[in-house]
């Protein structure tokens, strides 16, 4: 069992594979207290899937324990690429395959390594704090590798489409709500799912939230940089 300080609580787990690996970042002095007790189910997930590998097994279910249980830490998982820029965060999320990860890339491409970094390219964890919304990279990050042990402010939220033209505008809570609803995790346990309605209605009190219709052009970069930030550089 080891020790690890991930999205702000002290987390212990026995792991191996991609999670050890990726947590090395995060690994603390161990300590025998810790707010939250990672418990794998990696046996069970790949009698289910034989054909992936139980690496992979593993780091899907302790991803999977470590984000139910931030929920008692107002945090929660929001699955999308987290782009830092400027000491602030950006999230953008969209249904696997659109193009989120390209669209972070893009910001590295126009505005370069020195100034942007990715914070996590697949499942940044959010968090409630004294009134305000922090986005912390963790060691979860999907296919890539891509993370780094940090807490940034969130600054804003932009939900993703394909589109010939770069096009991006505010998105109504209303509408909101249900699309931000499809990129975390839903529980069939009600005190659990009220948490999660709690801190998105909390989300879209506190952070404006974006819809933006994108190309692959590094310009789509400037675009939702130059919207999201209210700046033009």
């Amino acid at each position: 069992m080891r020790s690890y300080k991930i999205a702000g609580v002290t987390v212990n787990m026995d792991t191996f594979g991609f999670a050890y690996d990726r947590g090395r970042p995060y690994e603390i002095e161990y300590t025998a207290e810790p707010d939250i007790t990672i418990e794998s189910h990696w046996e069970d997930l790949k009698k289910a899937h034989p054909e992936v590998h139980e690496f992979f097994c593993e780091y899907t279910s302790t991803g999977s324990d470590f984000y139910e249980k931030l929920l008692a830490f107002d945090g929660m998982l929001l699955h999308s690429s987290a782009v830092v820029m400027d000491g602030k965060a950006y999230l953008f999320s969209a249904d696997s395959g659109t193009g989120k990860s390209t669209h972070t890339s893009l910001y590295r491409r126009y505005y370069g390594d020195d100034r942007v970094r990715i914070l996590n390219d697949d499942k940044p964890a959010i968090r409630l704090e004294d009134g305000i919304f922090y986005a912390y990279g963790t060691p979860w990050s999907g296919k890539t590798d891509l993370n780094l042990n940090l807490r940034v402010p969130l600054a804003g939220v932009c939900l993703l489409e394909r589109g010939e033209k770069n096009e991006i505008a505010p998105l109504p809570a209303g509408k909101a709500l249900f699309r931000l609803l499809q990129q975390t995790r839903r529980f069939d346990d009600k005190v659990k799912m009220d948490k999660v309605m709690m801190l998105l209605d909390a989300l879209l009190r506190k952070v404006p939230v974006w819809i933006m219709k994108c190309n692959m052009d590094p310009e789509a970069a400037r675009v939702s940089y130059e919207a999201m930030s209210g700046k033009n550089n």
